[in-house]
């Protein structure tokens, strides 16, 4: 009988990434203690969550080349090290500065995940398993993040104060890497955990691919790539909706609406969980699609619809923002949105297959890129118009912009590879 501890590692790397996205949107909980224990300002504030994306820039740039070279399971445990303890750091970084400082080193820290996630699946499971297993990585472990931060921290925050809230968060990353200590490997040849039947399964979907297990990053055939920069195009747009929303979502409920810190994030629940809901539909339909045309424009084409309804959603926040009407429009941007959660990792993938984690890591950035414009922009509209309108209509222009990107310009064909079966994922 074959085993299935491909899906605990898969259940591993969705873990590790919820963790990792609950982390980061801690800080969006504690606004208000740290303007009032640091003296933040709200501008300060934007540059706070900007900075996090600058280091997480330039390392998920760095980390999908690391992780091709040194194998996941190396990069993920020392980037869970990192990201633990700057977590715990921020209640004592005390300063301006010292904020700055934590949160740089945070985002260096979880650069790795999607880099290292992309490759995991592509070592670890057959070809028709992988689109399921990137919408779980890149759109569900994301959305439902999210969904579960709000009710989450601020339950934390109520029982053990903002600090031991950050810290508990701390220690969950601590628990996860001594499992992945136990359990989390490279490749499935070198589980014992994964019987003689799984491997050969797993094999008999790879067997036209090359997959070797450490690989050196060749950088002209991804600078040059085409399907690749378009990727990255539409990335940033969607990013510059979704680190909007992560950043500032609880701070425009209740200041737009006089809502409690509970009750911003019991109304912070229905955008995210519009988000699960679009990452399972997106992986569903990206599949049928696929499978009647399988050309890469086909994954470009769902892509590009889902940004520009979710860009035109948002268009009822700059005409009559009632809570009602914010929640409903919120939660249909973030849905179509998130519809192309697992998508990018696909395309960027089939865009260099032979270089999964490069590639995946080369989309991260440019996703990175629009969180460190992002909260920056949105804190400089607040702080001096003292609304969100404007930042609201920042995001459904990017957002139609990246439709109109990803929807009109030639691209190149995907590469293909001689004898590859047909798939519904991503050969690497």
């Amino acid at each position: 009988m074959q085993s299935r501890f491909r899906w605990v590692t898969i259940g591993l790397i969705v873990a590790l990434i919820v963790i990792n996205y609950v982390d980061r949107s801690a800080i969006s909980y504690a606004v208000e203690p740290l303007e009032k224990e640091f003296g933040i300002t709200t501008a300060q504030y934007g540059f706070i969550s900007s900075i996090f994306s600058v280091g997480y820039m330039v390392f998920a740039f760095i980390s999908g080349p690391l992780v091709d070279r040194f194998g996941p399971r190396k990069v993920l445990l020392t980037a869970i090290a990192l990201f633990s303890v700057s977590v715990a750091l921020i209640p004592i970084a005390a300063t301006f500065a010292g904020l700055l400082v934590v949160r740089l080193m945070l985002g260096i820290g979880e650069a790795p995940a999607f880099p290292a996630a992309t490759r995991t699946v592509s070592r670890w499971l057959p070809g028709p398993e992988r689109g399921i297993a990137l919408a779980l990585c890149g759109g569900v472990a994301v959305a439902g993040s999210l969904l579960i931060s709000g009710p989450l921290l601020t339950w934390l925050i109520g029982l053990i104060g903002w600090r031991g809230m950050f810290w508990t968060m701390a220690i969950l990353g601590v628990v996860w890497a001594a499992v992945a200590i136990v359990a989390l490997r490279d490749t499935p040849a070198e589980s014992s955990r994964v019987n003689a039947a799984e491997r050969a399964y797993i094999a008999a979907g790879q067997e036209a691919e090359a997959v070797s297990e450490k690989t050196k990053v060749r950088w002209r055939p991804l600078l040059r790539n085409r399907n690749l920069w378009v990727v990255a195009g539409g990335y940033f747009a969607w990013g510059f909706v979704f680190w909007a929303f992560m950043y500032w979502l609880p701070t425009y409920f209740s200041t737009t609406y006089q809502l409690s810190l509970k009750e911003a994030g019991a109304f912070s629940i229905a955008p995210w969980a519009a988000g699960v809901v679009g990452a399972i539909v997106g992986g569903i339909i990206v599949d049928r699609v696929y499978r009647r045309s399988q050309r890469i424009r086909s994954r470009f084409s769902v892509m590009g619809v889902a940004l520009l309804l979710s860009g035109c959603s948002l268009i009822p926040l700059l005409i009559s923002p009632t809570l009602t009407v914010a929640i409903i429009s919120i939660s249909l941007g973030v849905g179509f949105g998130f519809v192309t959660g697992g998508i990018w990792w696909v395309a960027s993938i089939d865009a260099a297959p032979d270089q999964p984690g490069s590639a995946a890591g080369f989309a991260d950035a440019s996703f990175a890129l629009s969180g460190i414009v992002a909260p920056s922009v949105m804190g400089f509209i607040v702080a001096g118009t003292g609304t969100f309108t404007s930042g609201f209509f920042v995001m459904a222009l990017l957002a139609v912009g990246g439709a109109l990107l990803m929807l009109l310009v030639p691209r190149e064909p995907a590469p293909a590879q001689a004898g590859a079966p047909a798939a519904t994922a991503p050969t690497a």
